[in-house]
Parts: C-alpha cells; sequence; structure tokens
C-alpha cells in the first residue's frame, strides 16, 4: 500500500470526475489524505473522507487565501477571495473522527498581493499561523505546513522554525520540503517529517533529491499535491493520487532500496504521524 498525504481531490479540478481517480487510486493501491485550503474546500476534504473507508481528511486556511487576488500556480490561474481564520469553524471540523490533522497552513511569501508589501503579509500570515497553532494544540492533531519563501531566500522556512520553537510544536510536517539542507538537519532535530511530490522526479530539482538521499526514511511521507505538480512522465498534465507511486520510485532510486521497502516504511509513517489505525 502507498498513502498519498496530500491531495487535493477536493478542488475544482476533479469536480467532474472525481470518483473515477480514487478509484483509480484505490485500484493502484493508493490511499488518500484530502486536504483543504480554505473554508470551502476544508469542508468538502471531510465530506470526501466521510464517503471513503480508506480516506482521510485534513482542513485549514493556507496563507494565501488571507488575501483577496489573482495569481497563477503551475500553469493555472487561481482566484483567492480573503479570509478570516474563523476558529469555532475550523474546530467544529478538525473535531471529526476523520479529520486527522491542521493544514495547510504556514507561511507564502513568494508572490505578494498587490497593495501589500512583504513585511505586511508576513505580519498578517504570522498572527494567524499563531491562532492556527493554538488550535492544532486545542484538538491535539499534527499540523502540516505550506512553506514558500520569498525568491532567491529560505526566509519562510527560518520563520516557521522560529515558530516552532517559541510555540514548542513538537508534531509537524513540512509539505513539499524546497528548504535547505542546513534547516532539513535543524528541522529533523526539532521533530520534523517531510513530504515529497512529483518536484523529486524533475530534471532540475537535483538539491531536492539530495535532501531527500540526506534524510532518513523513517521522517520521509509521500504525496502528489494533486491537480498540481505532476511527476514525469506527466508533466503537463493534472496530478491524481495514482501517480504517488513515481514519487516512491524515485525515493528508491535516489536511497537504492527496494520500492517495497519505500513503500512499507512511508506507508507506516504517514499511519503513525497522523494517528491512523
Amino acid at each position: 500500500m502507498l498513502l498519498d498525504t496530500h491531495c487535493h481531490i477536493n478542488f475544482k479540478d476533479f469536480k467532474e470526475d472525481a470518483d473515477e481517480v480514487i478509484q483509480k487510486a484505490y485500484n493502484e493501491g493508493v490511499e488518500c489524505i484530502v486536504v483543504g485550503a480554505e473554508k470551502d474546500t476544508s469542508k468538502r476534504a471531510v465530506q470526501y473522507a466521510e464517503k471513503y473507508e480508506r480516506m482521510w481528511a485534513v482542513v485549514g486556511l493556507h496563507p494565501v487565501h488571507l488575501f483577496g487576488w489573482e495569481y497563477e500556480l503551475d500553469g493555472q490561474i487561481i482566484q483567492s477571495s480573503a479570509e478570516e481564520f474563523d476558529y469555532d469553524y475550523y474546530k467544529n471540523l478538525a473535531l471529526h473522527n476523520k479529520v486527522v490533522g491542521i493544514g495547510e497552513v504556514g507561511l507564502d511569501y513568494f508572490r505578494i498581493p498587490d497593495g501589500e508589501s512583504l513585511e505586511s503579509v508576513k505580519k498578517r500570515q504570522m498572527r494567524v499561523l499563531e491562532e492556527i497553532i493554538e488550535l492544532s494544540c486545542d484538538v491535539k492533531k499534527p499540523l502540516v505546513f505550506h512553506i514558500r519563501p520569498s525568491k532567491g531566500s529560505f526566509d519562510a522556512y527560518s520563520d516557521i522554525m522560529s515558530i516552532v520553537k517559541e510555540k514548542g510544536v513538537e508534531k509537524f510536517l513540512l509539505h513539499s520540503y524546497l528548504g535547505s539542507r542546513e534547516q532539513a538537519k535543524e528541522f529533523l532535530q526539532a521533530g520534523a517529517y517531510f513530504s515529497f511530490n512529483g518536484i523529486i522526479t524533475f530534471k532540475n530539482a537535483e538539491e531536492v533529491r539530495d535532501i531527500a538521499r540526506y534524510l532518513p526514511l523513517d521522517r520521509i511521507l509521500l504525496e502528489t499535491d494533486s491537480p498540481y505538480l505532476s511527476p514525469d512522465p506527466f508533466r503537463g498534465k493534472r496530478c491524481e493520487p495514482a501517480y504517488v507511486k513515481y514519487v516512491a520510485e524515485k525515493i528508491a532510486e535516489i536511497k537504492n532500496i527496494p520500492f517495497e521497502e519505500v513503500a512499507q516504511i512511508t506507508y507506516k509513517n504517514s499511519k503513525m504521524f497522523f494517528n491512523i489505525e
């Protein structure tokens, strides 16, 4: 079995064929954790988890949804409406027995909305993140961090490290890790887990492969981030949870170990991290 720990079946990209895509994943031996990004997609993540036996949900408010704006992601134009963090709304979702984490949440300094500065973005995102960390402690479910630094920098990773230490966060996952090797070492010491997706198969992603080679396998989880970041040989096409096997194959190649070992250990890691029985 494989577990795609971060997919967005709940996004409009799968509106017409979500059931078929999920069945395809199950046919490939892939279970799924559906991740929300704001109120509506978090609610739909829970609805999908209720519908399927081998599916769970993670709910939260992505940092880019704190602003109302339009931006490009993986070749798609994304329209975002500004949302304030509603503690009670997300707590109600998080208490559902099939919700296994709080995310994706975190810091994103890569794109700055019109009328905002980097400092104003940081200030708002950090304020909300502190509230979300409080929620995570309240419901006793782990955090799934989205982290994207400003161009040519690792600043958002440094800020996450600071807030993790300040707030005493003990259980957290760095989704789609793209930080430095030095930061990976520091995060390891702080108890972090790391997930990798199709980026690890990209020709220009040797630094990502080097990080995966460095990290112990018992701290690695698999993901797709579908519908985004399709692995080779599906670049440019919609990503699906079934494609998580290509991520596992690349990690097996990087570490020079059997695919079955990667599948077994990352599956065990995922179940343990998210406290899934």
